[in-house]
């Protein structure tokens, strides 16, 4: 592929959230009285509310609303210290961040300064020309809206980037911006579900792609 922006997303593409996932739902379901759960639960409830799916069934007779208040905000708590990068990942960015510009969007409905500063802990921040969270956009993904912001941040065209991520919503967004599709099978979702959105490539994680853009 030959870029001119690179647009990644954060959990699951460059960074290990799945302990911050199993934190939240071990806080949210002891908040709501409930001290065993299954854990399969831990990484089934953001996969649902990355793609606006009902988490009915994974919290049976409990109030939505509130499990999800408790859900979010232990998320967000647990995210300070439970995150880690992924294996290497710094020393891809290095790689891809001279073959092109790098931006990072996230869903997370947080300050940009607390991504920075996650990013700053983990000596990943110098790479990101631009970082954007749910915050800073109307429509976050699956709109197209962040990512036609952030090719702009980046002196690009939507049709010039490559948008980097292990969500669908990630590639529906990308596809509606005009961007080229990379899925990574390093988060929460499989294969199958990010075969079904028609990526441009498929790759085991983000490490794989310096061989693959120009």
């Amino acid at each position: 592929m030959k870029v001119k922006g690179i647009i990644l997303d954060l959990d699951g593409t460059i960074v290990d959230s799945k302990e911050a996932y199993l934190e939240a739902a071990e806080i949210a379901f002891a908040k709501m009285g409930r001290k065993k759960f299954n854990k399969a639960a831990a990484t089934e409830i953001p996969r649902r509310l990355e793609q606006n799916l009902s988490i009915h069934d994974l919290i049976e007779g409990m109030d939505t609303r509130k499990f999800l208040e408790a859900y979010i905000n232990a998320y967000y708590q647990a995210t300070a210290t439970k995150t880690k990068p992924l294996s290497n990942v710094s020393d891809t960015l290095a790689k891809l961040s001279e073959k092109a510009k790098l931006a990072l969007v996230t869903m997370r409905y947080v300050p940009k300064r607390e991504i920075i500063d996650e990013l700053e802990s983990f000596g990943l921040a110098k790479y990101f020309r631009y970082v954007m969270t749910a915050l800073d956009t109307h429509q976050p993904k699956p709109s197209p809206e962040a990512l036609k912001k952030c090719a702009r941040q980046l002196s690009a065209k939507a049709c010039d980037c490559v948008v980097v991520g292990d969500s669908v919503a990630d590639i529906k967004a990308g596809k509606a911006a005009g961007t080229k599709t990379v899925a990574v099978l390093s988060g929460i979702f499989s294969r199958n579900e990010l075969e079904n959105e028609k990526p441009d490539l498929i790759l085991e994680n983000v490490n794989q792609l310096p061989d693959f853009i120009e």
